[in-house]
Parts: C-alpha cells; structure tokens; sequence
C-alpha cells in the first residue's frame, strides 16, 4: 500500500510549530479534564458520570486510532491536526449549551476520537527521522505535553470551575492553536512510501511495548477521570486539587529527560518495571502518612512513575522499524494505549467504592506490571546470551 517517499524536517525549527500547537492544546485539555468531575453537580449530572465520561472518551479515542491513518497520508500531518482541532474545538463548544448526560457522553466521544488524531500526528510527525535522536524528540514531545497539562491544571484555580468562563478560556487556547498551524511556516513530513502493517507484522511488535502502552492506557486515563474526585473524597479543597494534579502531571513532565538518557543505556523493559516499581512504592507512603504535604510527594513519584511508560513502550515499538511504518506503528501503539483508556476508568469505578479508592487500582496495576516487565527483561537477556 505504497503511497510516497519520506521527505524529512530539515532542522529543529520545522518541530517549532506542532510542538507549540501540542503545548497549547495541552493546557486546554488538561484543565478541560480536571474541570469535567467537579462541574457535574453544577450541571444537574450524577458524579457517577465521571467514569462514564472518561470511558467514553477513551472509546472514542480507541475507535479514532484505527482510522487516522489514511487521514494523514491524505492531507498530510499539519492540515490532519488543524482538522482535529477544530473538531475537538466543537465537541467542548457544546457541552455548555446542551448539558444533558447523552450529549456530554456523546462530546467525549467525538473529542476521543479527534485527539487519537491529534496524537498519532504529532507522534508520527516527531518520531520519523534519525533513530538515535528518536527518543529525545518523544522526549520534547512528551515534555510539551505534560508540561501543558501542567499549566492546565492551575486553571482551576485561576477560572475556577463555573459558569461559562472555564469553557470560554479553554476554546481561545485552541483557537490560538489552530491559528499558529494555519499562518505559521514549517515543514512536515510528506509521505510517499507510506505503509500500513500487515496482522503479521503487528503481532511480531515486541509484546512487553504492546503492554507498556496498554498499562499506560489503564493507568492514565483512570488519573485523568477519576483523581480529581479521589482527592475530593479525601476532603482536599477544590484550590489545591488543581494544585496538586498540576504537580501529578508535573512529576510526568519532569522524568522525561531521564526517561530519555536511561531508554538508550538499559533495557526499556527494566526500565517500565523500575518505574512502575516507583508507583508502588509512592502509593505505599499514601497509605502510611495522609498528610497533604506527604500527598503531594506523593503525587509527583505516581507522575513520574505513569507518565514514563507511553514513551518508553512506543519507543521500544518503533525499534529497527523502517521509516515508512511510523505512522501504522504509532496508530497500533495508540489503539493498544486506548483499549486500556476504556476499560480503565470502569475498573477504578468499582475500587473508588471501597475504602483504598483508586490508589488502591493503581497499586494493583503497577504491581503487576511490574513483575511482568521484569520477568520479560529477564527472558530478553536470556534470549541474547543463548543467542551468543
């Protein structure tokens, strides 16, 4: 299914554009998905639709993810992501104006599936090129990303969480985004020799990156949907649960160097069960002191420790891959990163009901994985010295 060559970004200034367009759309979001949980009262809806929405997004963006790629080889990265702007633009727009319990599962729907556009481009977009720089670049990506989710966070306390206001500041940042894509000159990729893997191509990926991005579906969109309202059953105020989400994310945003200069020195599967180790070990000091200083320690760990995993799994996907895979690898990752998106929420659903809460889901995930991720580290050695 050969469609073109790979006409590559000839300096780092051709990344200028997306990355601000990505850093922008990540302050909307971030705030849009702290906002979301504590609006529900406000708008007549059950905090029960917390998981529900967070679910449907996911689905969304499961649904989104296998179907992005003609898009982009169609009209190329930069035009596919003003296109997802827009239409993520107006899935927020309505919320609003219709805020009935269908149209707001309906929206989320819709926005999943335009941000599963927004990441397989900017993914694709920063992924293709030299292999040795690949992680570094995830790395800036994966940086704007958390570091915008960041600064999203705080607009909590900044617009706070009523009326019209949070909506209004939420679509001026995307419109901003849209504008910089449309009237800002940079190069993307144009591809020629786009390819599509075949089902025997995928089910040769390396399982434990299948896994990562799987786990990181679990565990993020359970964060993202539902630790607002875990911190609220802890009774912190509504100030400090933008406070400390922006720290949850910031703690992603800071590991990402050091996720970028361990990936290339050890194994990314050691290095997934390591931080995923991180993540127990930091919801254990939940369960020892409650404090809101020993909290939002706390917090920072679990984000370094999630957050790191995305990278990590869809970095070891793309190894010894040619160029013209990319963007199919980046949509299976995706698809892979979704299915755990879904399911997440609705399992933390069931936790959020006993008195662990959704620490309690999230210390069972990373446990697990962890082992997993060690015993195939260690079948990967294996595999090399019986190879020697």
């Amino acid at each position: 299914m050969a469609v073109n060559d790979v006409s590559l970004p000839s300096s780092k200034q051709s990344l200028t554009v997306p990355v601000i367009a990505l850093s922008l759309y990540a302050i909307a979001s971030g705030y849009l998905m702290s906002l979301i949980p504590l609006m529900l009262d406000q708008y007549g809806l059950s905090t029960d639709a917390a998981s529900w929405l967070a679910s449907a997004f996911y689905a969304g963006l499961l649904l989104g993810a296998m179907f992005i790629e003609p898009i982009v080889a169609k009209i190329g990265h930069k035009y596919s992501f003003i296109l997802f702007l827009i239409v993520f633009s107006l899935t927020i727009a309505i919320m609003p104006v219709i805020p009935t319990q269908d149209m707001w599962l309906f929206a989320r729907f819709i926005a999943g599936m335009s941000v599963a556009g927004i990441f397989v481009v900017v993914e694709s977009w920063l992924l293709i090129g030299d292999e040795k720089s690949r992680t570094k670049r995830l790395g800036l990506y994966m940086g704007s990303l958390y570091g915008g989710s960041t600064l999203g966070q705080l607009g909590i306390g900044v617009f706070g969480n009523e009326g019209t206001t949070p909506f209004l500041s939420i679509l001026v940042l995307l419109v901003i985004a849209t504008t910089i894509l449309l009237f800002c000159r940079t190069q993307q990729p144009e591809s020629q020799q786009h390819l599509s893997l075949s089902l025997r191509k995928i089910l040769k990926l390396d399982k434990a990156a299948i896994i990562g991005c799987a786990v990181s579906g679990l565990l993020l969109g359970s964060v993202y949907g539902l630790m607002p309202l875990e911190l609220k059953a802890r009774h912190v105020s509504t100030e400090h649960i933008g406070t400390l989400m922006a720290l949850l994310v910031l703690g992603g945003m800071a590991v990402q160097p050091l996720v970028s200069w361990a990936s290339n020195r050890m194994s990314k599967s050691l290095l997934m069960g390591l931080f995923c180790l991180l993540g127990v070990f930091s919801i254990g000091l939940t369960t020892i002191n409650g404090s809101y200083s020993v909290l939002a320690i706390c917090l920072v760990l679990l984000g370094m420790a999630t957050f790191s995993l995305y990278p990590i799994a869809i970095t070891l996907g793309c190894n010894q891959l040619e160029e013209s895979y990319i963007v199919s690898v980046t949509q299976v990752m995706l698809l892979s990163y979704s299915i755990g998106s879904v399911f997440g929420p609705l399992m933390a659903h069931n936790f959020m009901r006993n008195p662990e809460g959704l620490m309690g889901y999230l210390f069972v995930i990373l446990l697990a994985t962890a082992l997993y991720m060690f015993a195939a580290s260690l079948k990967g050695k294996q595999r090399i010295v019986a190879g020697d």
